[in-house]
């Protein structure tokens, strides 16, 4: 790999098999704070940062004793939950496989699979305090595709938490292109006391991601209009 510092800043150069689009990327990825952070603090993504922010904001992890991580790969919110609230259960779930962390269960399934909420629910040994989602579907290239499909899953998302949490839970979830739609933000103030909106600082000032955060679960269930 070829790297040319300039002031302290990394320059990657094309290289064989590197496209110009993959040397940016690398370049960004070998100049970001937040990376350099991660990597000496031992967090397995930069992401971690995002969900240390939000709880300084909204005191998501205060008092929790059960979690749920949807989408957890790689890992880093797990990690952030586990160092700050040790004595929690922490369970994680991704369709894709993730390396062990220690004191978290993991499980290798889809969790919109019928049997997940529960399954999940006797793993914790109760209903979760907190369910929270670094997700976004694969995108296509296509913003109003790619939206909508991201939207799904946090809908999809706020189906499960509403299974899942205890009174007064909390969910936690990516969304894009500023936000929340009307139809999602409606869904969530139907089952919680307050909705909001944030973007924290760690969240790339060129990504279109924020956070929806939805706390004060009102104990009732939503049923998908597929179901009702």
């Amino acid at each position: 790999m070829s790297r040319t510092p300039t002031r302290g800043h990394v320059r990657v150069k094309t290289a064989r098999n590197r496209t110009a689009a993959s040397a940016r990327w690398l370049e960004r990825q070998l100049n970001d704070p937040y990376v350099r952070r991660a990597k000496a603090e031992g967090y397995r993504s930069r992401a971690a940062y995002k969900l240390l922010e939000l709880d300084e904001r909204f005191a998501l992890l205060k008092g929790v004793t059960r979690v749920i991580d949807l989408g957890i790969a790689p890992g880093g919110w797990a990690q952030v939950v586990r160092r700050r609230v040790p004595k929690a259960a922490i369970v994680g779930i991704d369709l894709l496989p993730v390396d062990p962390i220690d004191g978290v269960t993991i499980f290798e399934m889809d969790f919109m699979d019928d049997a997940a909420p529960a399954l999940l629910a006797e793993t914790m040994g109760g209903k979760a305090d907190l369910v929270m989602s670094d997700m976004a579907a694969n995108t296509v290239g296509h913003a109003q595709t790619d939206h909508l499909r991201t939207m799904g899953l946090v809908e999809a998302g706020a189906y499960f938490a509403s299974d899942v949490l205890r009174p007064g839970g909390a969910f936690l979830a990516k969304v894009l292109a500023g936000g929340a739609d009307n139809d999602l933000v409606a869904l969530l103030k139907r089952l919680f006391t307050t909705v909001k909106h944030a973007k924290p600082p760690a969240s790339r000032k060129d990504s279109s991601e924020w956070y929806v955060i939805a706390q004060g679960f009102k104990g009732v269930p939503a049923i998908p209009p597929d179901e009702g």
